[in-house]
């Protein structure tokens, strides 16, 4: 089924959503990947304050090439989430509400997607420039430093991605997998 979707998101737009629905996100996500992370994971560890509130958000695990002129971001495609998987449980229990990226997750990332009622978008690998299309405006809002990896606030206007963990725990890596599996 395919779905028009804004963010951030609410709980009720969540758990609409099931394993295998095609989506187009339009607002404000962020991107984070493994080293805005772990500074995040070291600052909530040392009683420090996050960039933002994550809750209800969207995270893309997306590190950008540099923007060619007249474009607010150069080749956007996802990284591999499961990079994440050791801080995802985390913010999702301060209420992070999607995460895009391409690839498998934990057994503990999918029970936090549960507990949380969250989702977990994969977009298309190695289609980073046609992605980068659906971003009209990106500005880093934390950790400048870190290049690439700074935490950045997109805007994004039918942003494509596919719902692969729905709220429900419904897995479409493993469905399909069955379904498609030769005897």
């Amino acid at each position: 089924m395919e779905k028009y979707i804004t963010a951030p998101m609410d709980k009720a737009t969540v758990r609409s959503l099931r394993a295998g629905d095609y989506v187009y996100i339009t607002g404000t996500i962020y991107t984070a990947r493994d080293a805005a992370h772990k500074r995040m994971n070291d600052a909530q560890d040392q009683g420090e304050e996050l960039p933002l509130n994550w809750a209800g958000q969207v995270v893309y695990y997306m590190g950008p090439s540099p923007a060619r002129e007249g474009r607010p971001i150069g080749s956007a495609g996802p990284t591999t989430a499961s990079r994440m998987d050791k801080y995802a449980p985390k913010l999702l229990d301060m209420g992070l509400g999607a995460m895009i990226g391409k690839g498998k997750r934990s057994p503990q990332v999918v029970e936090a997607i549960i507990r949380n009622e969250a989702v977990y978008f994969a977009a298309v690998g190695g289609a980073g420039a046609l992605l980068s299309k659906c971003i009209i405006k990106s500005e880093v809002l934390a950790y400048e430093d870190l290049g690439a990896e700074a935490i950045r606030r997109l805007e994004v206007e039918n942003f494509p991605a596919i719902v692969v963990i729905d709220s429900k725990g419904n897995n479409l890596y493993e469905t399909a997998a069955q379904e498609y599996a030769v005897e």
